[in-house]
């Protein structure tokens, strides 16, 4: 790696703590109900991604879908979940979850060996599952605030705090870190024939929420802050978990 592309990296996550750190707000906010301050915003690239879905995405997930096998996606999607694991052990040492580094490391370990580098998944098989975090984790256990909502172009619903996050992993991913072209771009491939297997896998309830809604601005808003609190632990009166695929979902989960 070069010294411009470190520096590159390093510079970016130092701005991205920095704007974590300014995103205070009020932390009931933060717990209970939406601070939602530029929605007029938010609603447009939330018209824009359903453009996107409409006529790009969904389409190439049909037809990826269709084309490959669901063996081999899920074996795609195995892999994906393989290679966002040393992120997994960087930020559950970050959050001095050692038991869950530890953890991690050993699912890493065994499924790169036993199960071909990942593409099989010997590890569930023995009650290792994968224990899911990330950066934006990270700063919520440092004490970062939610801050306000945020519609991302292509990736969907976020907060300040979780859009920071998005982008220390991306920076700081080990795997990429690691590897010199083209071989970094193997993880990034990954993951994106990841999600649209899983457009694929879930598209009558993705097309019931985005089109079929009366709002799907504020469903879609609502589902991701439910279920992103619930998944950091945060107790609210209006926390439960969605029992279908968030549509946009975080870009390090499955």
């Amino acid at each position: 790696m070069s010294r411009l592309t470190h520096a590159i990296r390093v510079s970016l996550l130092g701005v991205g703590l920095f704007l974590s750190a300014c995103a205070a707000v009020d932390p009931q906010v933060s717990t209970r109900g939406v601070n939602d301050p530029q929605e007029t915003q938010n609603r447009q690239m939330h018209a824009f991604n359903k453009g996107v879905d409409r006529v790009l995405y969904s389409p190439v997930a049909d037809g990826y879908g269709t084309i490959v096998p669901a063996p081999v996606r899920n074996s795609v999607s195995r892999f994906a979940d393989h290679l966002s694991l040393p992120n997994d052990v960087m930020n559950n040492l970050l959050q001095a979850d050692f038991g869950g580094a530890m953890h991690n490391t050993f699912r890493f370990a065994v499924n790169t060996i036993i199960g071909i580098g990942g593409f099989f998944d010997p590890a569930t098989a023995m009650g290792v599952m994968r224990v899911d975090t990330d950066f934006g984790e990270t700063l919520h256990k440092w004490g970062a605030p939610e801050g306000n909502y945020v519609e991302l172009p292509l990736l969907g619903p976020s907060t300040s705090r979780d859009t920071v996050g998005l982008v220390v992993d991306i920076v700081t991913d080990p795997v990429t870190l690691l590897l010199d072209a083209p071989e970094r771009y193997v993880g990034p491939g990954a993951f994106v024939l990841n999600k649209l297997g899983n457009r694929y896998d879930y598209d009558a309830t993705i097309d019931s929420l985005l089109y079929d809604s009366a709002d799907s601005y504020a469903q879609a808003r609502s589902l991701y802050l439910q279920n992103r609190r619930y998944k950091l632990g945060i107790s609210s009166g209006d926390a439960y978990v969605d029992p279908y695929l968030d549509p946009y979902g975080d870009p390090y989960e499955e």
